[in-house]
């Protein structure tokens, strides 16, 4: 099992669709998975603390379990079949542990709402993580590029922009 923190909720200004980014806290590889705009909604009303006038429902989920006298312990992305992702939430029930299948998107906008933690399996993370070089496509730049780059920082260092706007 593998930490992860919810590293940001996207937008796509071409489709609308939504992702939510976890990161892994322990490393710099991402997890991107696409979710659907209520879901979204959901978790960035939690994580920004915005009050509602009438409870989404994962508030009402999280009413019933607080009211039933269960505890979540922690949801789990645990699978990726056919490019979907899979999760679980699990919950201690009078001292037994129950997992409850889950989409990613409802068991992550349940845990910001307990609390819990949120946990990759480490075959998941390994198919589908990103890390910031894989992504770009080639490893860091050596002192040699680093070089020939600083001619261009020297330039635009150099620029005045103050009077841009006139």
């Amino acid at each position: 099992m593998i930490e992860v923190t919810i590293d940001s909720v996207r937008v796509s200004l071409m489709s609308q669709d939504r992702m939510v980014v976890l990161k892994e806290t322990d490393s710099n590889r991402y997890l991107p998975i696409w979710i659907g705009p209520f879901e979204a909604d959901a978790i960035t009303i939690q994580l920004q603390g915005v009050q509602v006038a009438r409870p989404l429902t994962h508030d009402l989920l999280k009413s019933l379990i607080s009211a039933m006298d269960v505890k979540v312990s922690h949801i789990m992305v645990n699978d990726l079949r056919n490019n979907t992702f899979f999760a679980q939430i699990l919950m201690d029930v009078d001292g037994k542990e129950v997992q409850i299948d889950s989409r990613p998107s409802d068991a992550i906008a349940l845990a910001v709402r307990v609390g819990v933690p949120i946990f990759v399996d480490e075959q998941v993370m390994d198919q589908a993580a990103i890390a910031p070089e894989e992504e770009i496509g080639r490893e860091a730049t050596t002192a040699e590029e680093e070089e020939r780059l600083d001619v261009f920082r020297d330039f635009v260092e150099s620029l005045d922009l103050d009077d841009l706007g006139e």
